[in-house]
């Protein structure tokens, strides 16, 4: 495993362009459950309400589930060794940027800067009828749904529902930033739900080199992935951080 990490991070401090890919798992151990797999949400709770279409007709039923889910367990969330470290990496000029799958908003709490939320963020809220996105604390999301203070709207959680597009910027920046890295970290991910996992496939043709940090292999272990350190993301980024001395 020693080696997995000197390679590790031996190919980071020599690389131009590195980038972050990350998924629910470098979350989980900020005690935000993941979606799917063991312990997931989904097991809990019917994903159909998360369906556009439903919380359209039913946005009473809707919210009461989203406010359970994204507000009552998310809100207190904070970031761990692994957002820490993405953070510091960047402000040493060694990552270029994370494209995550989360929503959660830690990896701008943790202070990094470049992120590409491939499926939104739970910390905004956009207003159905006139488009303000608000600020989730601004907002009393104990009303059934909460309303725009500007016009009374519908307000929705500015993440992505099933039935959704990917949002444009951030489905182009994050093939742009792909398409450029010459070293790509797949953090906490298995790379099953797409058009996201498409992204470190496409970072692999274009010549990167992919760095994978998972407890458990993934549907990228083997086939993409060229370093696998097989760990929880917190125990892996201790152990780099000392190595790139960040």
């Amino acid at each position: 495993m020693a080696d997995f990490y000197n390679q590790a991070t031996e190919a980071i401090g020599n690389a131009n362009h590195v980038v972050a890919f990350t998924g629910a798992g470098i979350s989980v151990e900020s005690g935000i459950p993941p979606f799917r797999g063991q312990g997931g949400l989904w097991n809990r709770y019917d994903p159909e309400l998360l369906e556009i279409g439903y919380f359209l007709s039913n946005p009473i039923e809707s919210w009461k589930v989203i406010r359970e889910i994204f507000f009552d367990k998310f809100m207190d969330a904070r970031p761990n060794a692994a957002h820490l470290l993405l953070a510091d990496m960047e402000k040493a000029g060694m990552l270029k940027s994370v494209i995550t799958q989360n929503i959660d908003n830690l990896h701008q709490m943790a202070g990094s800067q470049v992120v590409y939320e491939f499926h939104g963020n739970c910390q905004k809220l956009l207003c159905l009828d006139c488009h303000n996105v608000h600020l989730a604390q601004e907002i009393d999301l104990n009303a059934d749904p909460p309303s725009c203070p500007n016009c009374g709207g519908l307000l929705k959680p500015d993440f992505i529902f099933f039935g959704e597009p990917i949002p444009k910027n951030a489905y182009t920046m994050s093939v742009k930033e792909a398409t450029a890295a010459d070293v790509l970290m797949i953090i906490g991910t298995t790379g099953e739900i797409m058009p996201a996992a498409s992204i470190p496939h496409l970072a692999k043709i274009n010549g990167a080199m992919i760095i994978e940090i998972n407890p458990q292999s993934s549907n990228y272990t083997g086939v993409i992935t060229d370093i696998f350190i097989q760990a929880g993301a917190v125990e892996a980024s201790m152990v780099i951080r000392g190595l790139l001395g960040v």
